[in-house]
């Protein structure tokens, strides 16, 4: 009998561990499945998050697209409204009024083309000693145009201008400093022919450092007014003869300093 009761109990306690074993591994896969779905959740949310973000980027980008077209929009808007009030002031005009103010700018602009012509002939005069070949003075589009040979201001290869060209700049500034009435563009100008030494890359360099250098002497040396002048360089790309052969690229290799007359009084004029 008691043999009997061992048994029971044995498998009483037997049949209880594999049935509590049975219950923990099902807990286990339970468990096990959620966290997978976790991951996949856990994945999906980050994805959209990433796709949040591209968005994001993606309305940044259209809001300053947005703002720079908004901006060309007001300048535009500004250009438009100024000429409105240019023809709303026209068309408030009588005749008369208006024949007075044609008659006015055209007097302004009469007057601007007899400077002009006086101040090409008093530079001409300055420069009557130079040879053709080194310099020419001529108007175009209504500014004078003074275009300087390189064998009269430089050697070749090399920004330092002569004695022979400061002795013409000098001359030309004493017929510049004499007049308020315009400003001065320098315009440095090479042929096709590739340049590259030590401190000069390349053409656009060469023509830039000599008009630089032009300016320097016409300022420091020749005090003409430092806020009415700049300078530039063309390189080989505005040419005006042939650079197939030589006597063309010499006549490219220049340096050309324009005169351009002040408009300030026609639009005071255009616009009151």
């Amino acid at each position: 009998m008691r043999k009997t009761i061992h048994i029971l109990a044995i498998l009483t306690i037997t049949i209880s561990f594999v049935f509590t074993s049975c219950v923990s591994n099902k807990k286990f896969t339970a468990s096990e499945a959620q966290l997978h779905k976790l991951q996949r959740d856990n994945a999906s949310t980050l994805s959209q998050l990433n796709e949040c973000s591209t968005e994001l980027m993606n309305v940044k980008d259209e809001k300053a697209t947005m703002q720079k077209e908004n901006e060309l929009i007001q300048k535009e808007y500004a250009i438009i409204q100024n000429n409105l009030m240019v023809r709303s002031t026209l068309s408030k005009m009588t005749i008369a009024e208006q024949a007075i103010r044609l008659k006015s700018l055209q007097d302004i602009i009469d007057t601007q083309k007899e400077i002009t012509s006086r101040l090409k002939n008093s530079i001409a005069d300055a420069l009557l000693n130079y040879k053709a070949d080194e310099l020419s003075v001529y108007l175009k589009d209504g500014n004078v145009y003074v275009s300087l040979s390189e064998k009269l201001l430089f050697k070749s290869g090399s920004d330092v201008v002569d004695a022979k060209g400061k002795e013409a700049l000098k001359s030309l500034a004493s017929v510049l400093n004499s007049s308020n009435d315009f400003t001065v563009a320098i315009e440095g100008h090479t042929d096709n022919v590739p340049i590259k030494t030590r401190i000069l890359k390349d053409n656009w360099d060469l023509s830039t450092a000599r008009a630089t250098s032009i300016v320097r002497i016409l300022t420091k040396d020749y005090g003409f007014d430092s806020n009415r002048i700049t300078a530039s360089g063309k390189g080989q790309f505005h040419p005006v003869y042939t650079n197939d052969t030589d006597e063309g690229r010499a006549g490219n290799r220049r340096t050309e300093i324009i005169l351009s007359p002040d408009l300030k009084e026609i639009y005071k004029l255009l616009y009151q």
